[in-house]
């Protein structure tokens, strides 16, 4: 029963691994860290709940783009005899380490605005202004470097939702500011930052629903597994499909292998397998297949397969 592994150099979808998205990261740590600073300690001065929300945020971000940066070097490394497969699967489980982190920088925030909440304080409407108003610019310009990529790879995506997403809360932040200066109302701070929360919350549970997917060699989203089996079996003098599984080998690229049943086709068709390794990367964007060329369908061993059929 043949192997074929000569589909295994063509192109994959999505951005480079570490190509052109390295000044991306560079340019959006240096700039949110910068932010970060000064976010910080105007929310101390202003003395603003919601300042201080949003500078936690955008500190787990510097952390995600960190994390995510150096996961996608580690995964351009070639492979070696150990890891046969490289290091990509780094990349699901940083993406898997940055939701974490979002989630309990965003629990700290909570107490932390809770408190705010508890004992309201006068708060400086016009810097709150000021610095949402910079956080708008910066985390729409580092939206704007990932917006290219974030259709790719989940850890490009995370970094262009995180930022956008910042930039709408930044805009929250703003209003909030110039509703507190002009009302005076200091229970709208805190109101804002719990509403900040909620965004951030409900916009990053995606992100760590598919991270959690892809850690667990589920199926990647895009993919429906029904589709690629009927596009298996309708290939020329395929009858059986069996042994399908397809799974993530990072946050970019797909691998699958799969056991054809072809009845009186020849053992080793290098044509019919170049064909099929080219179309189910550009069909389906899986660009790592191994497909097993059989004459008949084979018994169920206790693992699934392959005990064949005795006459």
């Amino acid at each position: 029963m043949p192997h074929d592994h000569s589909g295994h150099d063509h192109a994959h979808h999505g951005p480079p691994a570490d190509g052109n998205f390295s000044q991306a990261f560079k340019w959006g740590i240096i700039l949110n860290l910068l932010f970060v600073a000064g976010e910080a300690a105007g929310g101390l001065w202003a003395n603003s709940a919601a300042l201080l929300s949003d500078a936690g945020h955008n500190l787990s971000d510097v952390l995600s783009l960190a994390l995510a940066w150096g996961a996608s070097v580690l995964a351009a490394r070639r492979a070696t005899e150990r890891y046969t497969y490289g290091y990509k699967g780094i990349t699901i489980q940083a993406a898997l380490v940055n939701a974490a982190l979002l989630y309990l920088a965003l629990g700290f925030i909570l107490w932390e605005t809770i408190d705010h909440l508890r004992h309201p304080a006068p708060v400086n409407g016009s810097a709150v202004m000021l610095l949402a108003g910079l956080g708008i610019l910066i985390n729409g310009f580092t939206a704007w470097l990932f917006r290219s990529g974030q259709k790719g790879d989940v850890n490009v995506r995370g970094a262009y939702l995180h930022m956008l997403t910042d930039m709408l809360v930044s805009v929250g932040v703003v209003v909030g500011g110039a509703l507190v200066y002009f009302t005076g109302w200091l229970w709208l701070d805190p109101v804002i930052s719990f509403v900040i929360l909620g965004v951030v919350g409900v916009s990053s549970w995606g992100l760590l629903r598919e991270t959690v997917q892809l850690s667990l060699q589920a199926v990647p989203e895009g993919i429906d597994v029904t589709a690629v089996r009927e596009f298996l079996l309708a290939r020329p003098g395929v009858t059986q499909v069996h042994d399908l599984h397809i799974w993530p080998l990072s946050t970019r690229d797909t691998a699958l292998t799969a056991h054809l049943v072809r009845p009186g086709q020849p053992g080793l068709d290098n044509k019919f397998l170049q064909t099929l390794q080219h179309d189910l990367e550009h069909e389906f964007g899986i660009g790592h297949s191994t497909v097993q060329l059989e004459d008949n369908m084979p018994g169920m061993g206790p693992h699934g397969c392959c005990e064949e059929l005795v006459a």
